[in-house]
């Protein structure tokens, strides 16, 4: 079993900001393959069982809050016995411009108070890091920006990175890392 875990705050309030980027592609997948998701309580997240060729994957809405998301991807983590190099985890990145994506392997937390949290839950920080681009604020608070949501044209570059991202999933969890990002960067750079 591998884990795919987005993240995002729980509750209506959040549910349109930059920062839940993650819940909205776990979303898009799910609704694409026909899969519903489920409150796991014991686990204090949702999440939805996917049969895959790539075995079987669940996908985790960490129902925490962000600065407590560690709490249920460990659980989750133990409970199904999920080594760190099968858990991919996708959030939103303030580093990088919107309609951008990267991938990486393992690392810090690069300021983000979720992956803070995984990494202070789990025995190591090598899970796998989907980053999705939503830019820094020209000047403000940075707090705001990732709880604001989103103007049309940065909605639009999600749109199409997600779009991307969902085409590429299954060969991103069967192990082509590389080869899924690529093609990923690809794409938009077609679009």
């Amino acid at each position: 079993m591998k884990l795919l875990v987005g993240l995002g705050n729980p509750g209506n309030k959040y549910e349109k900001t930059r920062h839940n980027i993650g819940f909205r592609f776990l979303d898009l997948l799910a609704k694409h393959e026909g899969l519903r998701f489920d409150a796991a309580p014991r686990f204090h997240a949702e999440s939805a069982t996917w049969e895959t060729s790539a075995g079987r994957i669940l996908l985790v809405k960490p129902q925490t809050f962000m600065n407590h998301s560690g709490d249920a991807v460990a659980a989750l983590a133990r409970y199904y016995q999920v080594d760190e190099q099968d858990i991919f985890v996708v959030y939103d990145d303030l580093d990088l411009p919107s309609g951008k994506l990267r991938i990486k392997k393992g690392g810090g937390h690069g300021g983000h108070n979720g992956l803070r949290s995984i990494n202070t839950h789990l025995p190591t920080a090598d899970y796998v890091r989907i980053k999705i681009g939503i830019g820094r604020p020209v000047h403000g608070d940075v707090s705001a920006w990732v709880l604001g949501k989103a103007d049309e044209g940065d909605r639009a570059d999600e749109n199409r990175v997600l779009a991307a991202l969902l085409d590429e999933t299954g060969r991103l969890l069967s192990g082509e890392t590389d080869k899924a990002a690529n093609r990923i960067h690809l794409t938009l750079q077609e679009s």
